[in-house]
């Protein structure tokens, strides 16, 4: 014994560490994935407020570039605490290698997906269920909402769920299983705001449909998800035409 700590090692990743330190990096990583989370609420209900009480009042030309910036309010402080505990690109599920190739996928699997999960409720007569709410009919509006959706919705939310929240707690429980569920319970917890309990559920749904393309797709990486995340939410307006 000393100072009250056995001196046990374990095995990760690799390598032995102490016990006492292994216990210490769980403590720090659960600290971050609190602070991350709450800090990600905090960003989404300002947001929602905003929107709510004062972007609505504004011209679209200022509220358009606006809303690109202010969206980014949610990772802030998950960005802050993984530039402080050192997190890698790799550590979030980002790759340097085959950029074009993880973007076709995102497409793809966007697409894919809206297909399933819209297209084929909308052509069935479900469109009310699936309708974001907005009825589009210029063309700039539906460019604007694709560019907003991947850029902004589908970066910011994918970075914060999918990447520093995954990473944490996969990092904690060490499973991937655990971290889908885990990431996907939280991400639809983050839509309390815009939504009632049946939404959230299946908000949580679709989350742990790209945490198992995530793990299951080989090449689909965080910047697959940020594009197929992008597509997905802007293609709602696109079969919003069809109901």
């Amino acid at each position: 014994m000393t100072n009250g700590i056995k001196k046990e090692r374990v095995w990760k990743k690799g390598r032995t560490v102490s016990a006492a330190r292994l216990a210490k990096q769980r403590d720090n990583d659960l600290l971050s994935l609190t602070m991350g989370f709450m800090g990600s609420m905090v960003g989404g209900f300002m947001l929602n407020m905003f929107n709510a009480k004062i972007a609505m009042n504004m011209p679209v030309p200022l509220r358009a570039p606006l809303m690109f910036v202010l969206y980014w309010a949610i990772a802030v402080i998950p960005i802050i605490i993984i530039r402080q505990d050192k997190m890698r690109p790799a550590d979030l599920g980002l790759e340097k290698e085959g950029i074009l190739r993880q973007i076709l996928i995102g497409i793809g699997l966007g697409l894919g997906t809206s297909l399933v999960l819209t297209g084929i409720p909308v052509l069935a007569g479900f469109g009310e269920y699936v309708n974001s709410g907005k009825s589009y009919t210029e063309p700039w509006q539906f460019v604007y909402e694709f560019a907003y959706c991947i850029l902004s919705v589908g970066a910011a939310e994918e970075l914060v769920f999918r990447g520093f929240i995954y990473s944490k707690l996969k990092s904690l429980f060490g499973k991937e299983i655990y971290a889908a569920v885990g990431s996907s319970l939280l991400f639809g917890l983050f839509h309390v705001f815009r939504g009632n309990i049946a939404q959230i559920f299946v908000t949580a749904v679709i989350g742990f449909i790209f945490c198992t393309y995530r793990n299951k797709i080989k090449g689909c990486t965080l910047l697959s998800l940020m594009i197929c995340h992008g597509v997905y939410d802007a293609m709602i307006t696109i079969w919003a035409l069809h109901g």
